[in-house]
């Protein structure tokens, strides 16, 4: 179960990046909670969810290794903390009006496979845990 504890480890670091793409990287930045056009609201819930990614990933963390020997129930858990920002991130096209990203930034931000690579990133995500928590069980 070592390996799988690690991978979950590492998609939960990941969960940092919502923060650094969203307020750091100056490319992505620009488009999330440096833009300009956003009203205040929506910068709101922008951080409203870098703050969740970052929680998400340290609760995970707090479960692979700080919580004493890991049991299947605390790895289990960490994998579900751990891919909730991008469960949520691919379920978020529900609702309506809800884009991959702004007009102005479609051409910009390419595709991945054929998909935005937001969209991408969340499927591999999810399916590198699925994986993870596969290889764990039969460890177990």
């Amino acid at each position: 179960m070592e390996v799988a504890k690690w991978i979950v480890a590492l998609i939960a670091v990941f969960n940092f990046g919502g923060y650094v793409a969203d307020a750091v990287i100056p490319f992505t930045a620009k488009q999330h909670i440096h833009n300009p056009r956003w009203p205040p609201h929506a910068k709101f819930h922008n951080g409203q969810t870098m703050l969740l990614g970052i929680g998400l990933g340290l609760y995970s963390l707090f479960l692979l290794f700080g919580t004493g020997p890991l049991t299947f129930l605390h790895f289990i858990l960490a994998a579900v903390a751990a891919s909730l920002y991008f469960v949520a991130m691919l379920l978020s096209p529900i609702f309506p009006g809800v884009g991959w990203s702004d007009p102005e930034f479609t051409k910009e931000n390419g595709s991945v496979l054929g998909m935005h690579p937001q969209l991408f990133v969340g499927l591999l995500v999810c399916l590198i845990l699925i994986a993870a928590c596969g290889y764990a069980f039969l460890k177990h």
